[in-house]
């Protein structure tokens, strides 16, 4: 979700925790992926890397003018003026949508439904019937993901979860 439905206490601790390991590595210029836990004992590295966000959930970072993260990390890169890095209005959500199950995906169904839902702006299912599905931790991707885009983070939320109640896959 962006912007974060955090709380700013908790958001600046994860931002510090993010600071201090990026530093720690050598890493001061760029993009940064950084995944974290946060519980009761404070905030944790999962992963770090130089890079943006992978797969496809790139999409919901749009700034003024729609431009794009991409476009803002090759311009930083090529050394070009970068553009307005004021966020769009709104709130934007990506669902990465998980294998339930292991098995071979034999068909899914709603997705027409879920594209209904009022905020939802795409279903991408990137694995084909037919294919073998392996869930986290040990298999190595999603079924595919959801795009929304609200006036809220709790209204983009709640569309995701409405477009994911409304999609049927079908695992044998």
């Amino acid at each position: 979700m962006t912007p974060s439905r955090t709380d700013a206490a908790t958001q600046n601790a994860l931002r510090a925790c993010a600071q201090e390991a990026t530093r720690a590595i050598g890493l001061t210029e760029g993009p940064v992926h950084v995944e974290m836990r946060f519980n009761d004992e404070g905030a944790f590295i999962i992963e770090l890397a130089a890079r943006t966000m992978g797969g496809l959930c790139p999409r919901i970072i749009r700034f003024a003018g729609d431009h794009s993260l991409e476009e803002v990390v090759l311009r930083h890169a090529c050394g070009m003026e970068l553009p307005d890095l004021t966020p769009q209005p709104g709130a934007s959500g990506v669902m990465m949508l998980p294998i339930p199950k292991r098995g071979v995906l034999r068909e899914v169904r709603g997705v027409e439904k879920a594209l209904a839902v009022d905020g939802i702006e795409d279903v991408s299912i990137s694995v084909r019937a037919g294919q073998e599905v392996v869930p986290l931790p040990e298999g190595s991707r999603y079924l595919g993901f959801i795009f929304a885009h609200a006036e809220t983070p709790a209204a983009a939320e709640t569309a995701l979860r409405k477009a994911h109640a409304l999609l049927e896959f079908e695992i044998e």
